[in-house]
This record gives C-alpha cells, sequence and structure tokens, in this order.
C-alpha cells in the first residue's frame, strides 16, 4: 500500500489475538503498522508484534526491491513495534537503529544491547536527512511510554505519530467507523497521560500535516481537524457527548430495575442521550469510555461484604487511575440493612478534579419503594438541571 509516492506501507493484521495488552477485548483484531521511506537514504519506520516478525520482513525486502535499509527508525518501544527490532538489525546488517535516549535502555533489557556502534540518539528539534525527504523528530514523553517520540516529513508532510491517533482493529476488518475504537483506545492505554498529549498537540500545531501514519489503525488523511478535535477534548477529560451514562450492578434486578426506571425518566425530562452499562456483563473498558464521553455519569450499585460489588469497584478503579474528572456525578445504592455504598463510591472519587455531585442521592433498601421512586424523580431533575 503505498502512502505516498515515497511512503510505503509494510505492517501487518494480527487477528490471531483475543485481548490486546492482555486485557482490551479485540473482536476485529489488531494492526501492527510499520513503514518504509524509499529515497536516497532509506529509511524503515518501526517494526511489527513478535509474532509477525516473518511477515513483515517479507514486506519490507518486498518495497526495498534488492535496496538496503539504512535506518530503522524506532519511534516506541513497547514489544508490539519492537520485538523484531534485533533480527531486523541482524538481517540487515548496515542499518542504523535511530530513536531517544531513553530508549536504548530499553532495547538492552529486552535484547541485551544497546548498539552503541549503530545508534543514532536523537532528541527534540534533530533531523534526519534522506534525500528530498527530510524527517523532524518530536520527542512525545509518557504518550504513553517514556521514551516515545514523533517524527515529521517534511516533505509529504506527514506524522509518524507512535501510539497517538491509534485504534484497535485490523486494517482488513470491517470497520470504517474511527472514533469508537479510537477512543476506546485512548482512554484504556493513553488516557492518564493527558497533560503530555496536550503538549504534543501544541507541537503538532506548529507543522503542515496532511497525513498521520500512527502505530495501530488506519492511514489517517486531511482533512484532519476532527481527529485534532477529539484528542483535545480527551485529553482535556472534556466533554465530548451531551448525555448521562448509567454504570450500574445488580444482582437480583431490583437496582437495574431502578436504574431504567431513571433511564426513562431522564428520558422524558428530554436528555438527549441516555447509555446504561451493566458492569458485570459489558465490556468494562466499553464503559471506561462512555464514562469519559458524557458529561454527567450516575453510579449505582449495592452494599457488599462491607464494601460495594467488585465490578463497580473495579470500574471506578478504572476511572480513577485514568484521571477522572469534570464531570457531574449522582449516586444509586442498595442494601437489605445497612446500605452504604452511596459513600464508599463517593470516597474512591474524593480525589478526583472538578467532580459535582448530586444532592439528591437515591437510597434503596432491597426494593424500589414510593419514597426511592420519589428520590428517583429528585435526581433525574437534578442530572437534568
Amino acid at each position: 500500500m503505498s502512502i505516498t509516492k515515497d511512503i510505503l506501507y509494510v505492517g501487518v493484521n494480527d487477528h490471531q489475538i483475543d485481548l490486546f495488552e492482555g486485557q482490551y477485548a479485540v473482536p476485529n483484531g489488531m494492526a501492527y503498522n510499520s513503514y518504509v521511506i524509499l529515497d536516497e537514504k532509506i529509511a524503515v519506520m518501526d517494526a511489527v508484534d513478535q509474532h509477525f516478525g516473518d511477515e513483515w520482513l517479507r514486506n519490507v525486502e518486498q518495497v526495498l526491491d534488492g535496496r538496503t535499509p539504512d535506518y530503522l527508525v524506532v519511534h516506541h518501544m513497547e514489544p508490539d513495534h519492537s520485538a523484531n527490532v534485533a533480527r531486523f538489525l541482524e538481517v540487515y546488517p548496515g542499518a542504523q537503529v535511530v530513536s531517544s535516549a531513553r530508549a536504548f535502555p530499553m532495547l538492552k533489557a529486552f535484547f541485551g544491547k544497546e548498539y552503541e556502534d549503530r545508534r543514532i540518539v536523537v532528541k527534540e528539534g534533530d533531523t534526519l536527512p534522506l534525500g528530498r525527504h527530510t524527517l523532524h523528530f518530536l520527542m512525545a514523553p509518557m504518550v504513553h511510554w517514556p521514551e516515545v517520540m514523533m517524527s515529521y516529513d517534511e516533505t509529504d508532510k506527514v506524522l509518524f505519530s507512535a501510539d497517538a491517533f491509534g485504534k484497535f482493529g485490523a486494517l482488513d476488518a470491517e470497520d470504517d467507523e474511527w472514533g469508537c475504537e479510537a477512543r476506546r483506545y485512548y482512554f484504556g492505554i493513553v488516557g492518564k497521560y493527558g497533560a503530555q498529549v496536550q503538549q504534543v498537540l501544541k507541537k503538532a500545531a506548529a507543522l503542515d500535516i496532511e497525513i498521520i501514519c500512527a502505530l495501530h489503525g488506519p492511514v489517517l488523511h486531511a482533512p484532519l481537524d476532527e481527529y485534532f478535535r477529539l484528542y483535545d477534548i480527551w485529553s482535556r477529560w472534556d466533554v465530548e457527548t451531551e448525555g448521562v451514562m448509567i454504570a450500574y450492578t445488580s444482582v437480583y434486578g431490583h437496582t437495574e430495575k431502578a436504574v431504567k426506571l431513571l433511564a426513562e425518566k431522564l428520558t422524558a425530562l428530554g436528555c438527549e442521550k441516555v447509555v446504561l452499562n451493566d458492569l458485570a456483563r459489558c465490556d468494562m473498558h466499553e464503559a471506561v469510555e462512555d464514562a469519559f464521553r458524557y458529561g454527567k455519569i450516575v453510579l449505582a450499585t449495592t452494599t457488599y461484604n462491607g464494601d460495594i460489588f467488585p465490578f463497580m469497584r473495579s470500574f471506578l478503579h478504572h476511572l480513577t487511575e485514568r484521571g477522572f474528572q469534570n464531570r457531574k456525578v449522582g449516586f444509586i445504592e442498595n442494601g437489605s440493612w445497612a446500605p452504604m455504598a452511596a459513600r464508599m463510591m463517593k470516597g474512591m472519587l474524593e480525589n478526583s478534579k472538578n467532580l459535582t455531585f448530586a444532592e439528591n442521592a437515591v437510597r434503596i433498601v432491597s426494593a424500589l419503594s414510593d419514597e426511592s421512586r420519589a428520590q428517583l424523580d429528585a435526581l433525574a431533575e437534578e442530572m437534568m438541571a
């Protein structure tokens, strides 16, 4: 696949994987992207996952058409991109590896050596002339590892963005919509590092970018405004879509009945979007994605063993780990003799920034009553205020 006249795609699709990074469900597989810039000097941009070394090297050999590469540019040392670095350097003994200073100790940790005789260490603002093309390097630490960098080809106006702007899904999967899986990818993997993403977005704003080549997902072509707009919203933990997300657990169905009634009341009051997530049954990371997408969230669970139900505790940990903030939060608790879930859920969120807690909480003692139904009315009205 040609990205431009001189930039060719040599990545691979992975349909063997079930869980990316051991936790994210990827029913549409995963793409490990790699690119080759053909010029007077040839640069290969990143490697791929360990299971696809043969296929990747065949792809590289095919586009080289008898030539040999001069450089392997390593933007990110996570093994789904770097696992075949050592093998590449064995196959092409004349190639040099180009990366940030923090990448080479990682190379030693993975492969036993730092390639002192074959390395080019680059820093912010450094360039690598290839002939017609020149790569400009931008450091992107903690997006989402400390060694990460990006590079910009000023000739074809291409940003090689490492993991930024990536998404779940193989490139040959039937998935034409970028936003949903890119959002789940962002908040699952990058979301904690919004401040660092903001710094990279400021750097990118100074560049004339027409194409983004990420390490996962499709190549993005101009106009790119919508991609940058979403990354700006996500990395500021801002509200992308107006609506209410309800995350709940229910043991015998009473809490579920309450949240469905609340959803009906919110809709009747004119809420444009109400999203329900049963945390025991849904994809947990889809629920996390929704929590960061919508501006208002209701948490509903039971008191369980003197604590809150395990799926809700796990969900809240996912949120706080990723810097959950700038939201309005309501609570529904259920308990047969000593309901305390609302207090405990609020306690888990007490260190989060800029959260507004609804004054009207709902307390269910085993099953809905006239009193708890009235509390649902009050919570619905407050969430819509």
